[in-house]
């Protein structure tokens, strides 16, 4: 009798433990993680400050301001929308707590309440249009920008005379709200500033919130298919109010760190860092669709903004080549985001 052996069970791939580079596609920051390395090299090669404690602590901080707006816009974006009003509304939350501190004497803490209301007051009023008219965002916060800048020149020039507003050390409780927001600390002799463990945290906490949340579920929902998003039960309209109050509250932190580190506000301050921010979220992975992309990935986009700007400037190259260089990184980021978004959703079948 002729005995035939069995051939072993085909094993289900469903169980099959994924390939490494597989799992490394599926992450939206894996382009800005290998576009900050080769960064951080080529500036290490061509100029030596760069890598010196103090030219660490330079681009870290230059990186930080703009990383903290990044991750907020970033949490935004992936849910589908736009802020274009972030940019002028740190500008207008510092000129909030300055005019209270400086011109009716509140107490610095009271004043950074305020305008911590009124920012989220702005980043609400800015979700709910959106939600409530139907409009794109783009168009509704273009509009929140234009007021805020026309309030921001008007209201400083009526009370001051000028466009500053300036004497912040003078008032009361400066001192212990400028060691929260705006002191340093030292490593190796070196001062780095308090906004860089700021970035660090944001950081960490809206990432955590993306990956490991109900939340973070919806916002990638949401900006993905936001009528599906709603027939699963989703909360559409208060998630998205949320990121936008969320972008509001990142603007009056950065306004906050500012007023209190240089004592002083110009009425016409951060105009045009908006689409930074949006720059910095879409090398770090982020779909201008929506649905797509990562906290981390936009921290580190801001990253390599800060270490180009201050490499550059240590190179001793003309600064004008910086705007070259978003221009480059920008598509390259685009390309290759779309390229990472078709390979994930390859693996995730």
């Amino acid at each position: 009798m002729t005995v035939t052996a069995k051939a072993p069970p085909a094993a289900d791939e469903r169980l099959s433990k994924p390939r490494l580079l597989d799992q490394l596609v599926v992450r939206p920051e894996i382009g800005a993680m290998l576009g900050a390395l080769l960064v951080f090299l080529f500036f290490s090669v061509v100029t030596e400050q760069f890598l010196s404690l103090g030219g660490a602590a330079t681009w870290l901080d230059d990186a930080s301001m703009l990383g903290i707006m990044a991750v907020a816009v970033a949490l935004l974006m992936i849910g589908g929308e736009f802020d274009l009003s972030a940019g002028v509304m740190t500008a207008s939350t510092a000129l909030v707590t300055a005019l209270l501190a400086t011109q009716l004497g509140l107490n610095v803490w009271l004043a950074l309440l305020v305008s911590l209301a009124f920012a989220l007051s702005v980043g609400a009023l800015n979700g709910w249009l959106v939600m409530r008219t139907g409009l794109p965002s783009f168009i509704v916060t273009l509009g929140s920008f234009l007021a805020l800048q026309g309030l921001n020149l008007g209201v400083t020039r009526l009370v001051t005379g000028s466009v500053q507003v300036s004497g912040m050390r003078e008032t009361a409780g400066y001192e212990s709200a400028g060691f929260l927001f705006a002191s340093t600390f030292q490593i190796g002799g070196t001062s780095f500033y308090v906004s860089i463990i700021w970035w660090v945290l944001f950081t960490v906490i809206a990432s955590t919130i993306l990956v490991r949340t109900k939340f973070g579920n919806w916002i990638f929902a949401i900006g993905g298919a936001a009528q599906s998003s709603r027939a699963v039960g989703v909360p559409v309209v208060r998630s998205k109010i949320l990121l936008f109050m969320t972008t509001a509250f990142a603007a009056w932190l950065v306004g906050s760190i500012n007023i209190l580190r240089y004592a002083s506000v110009q009425a016409n301050q951060g105009i045009g860092l908006e689409f930074q921010y949006i720059i910095a979220a879409v090398i770090g992975g982020c779909l201008l669709t929506g649905g797509f992309g990562s906290a981390v990935g936009a921290a580190i986009g801001a990253l390599i903004f800060g270490m180009a700007r201050q490499g550059i400037v240590y190179a001793g190259w003309n600064s004008d080549w910086f705007q070259l260089f978003l221009g480059v990184m920008l598509l390259a980021a685009v390309l290759v985001n779309n390229m990472l978004r078709r390979r994930a959703e390859r693996v995730k079948r």
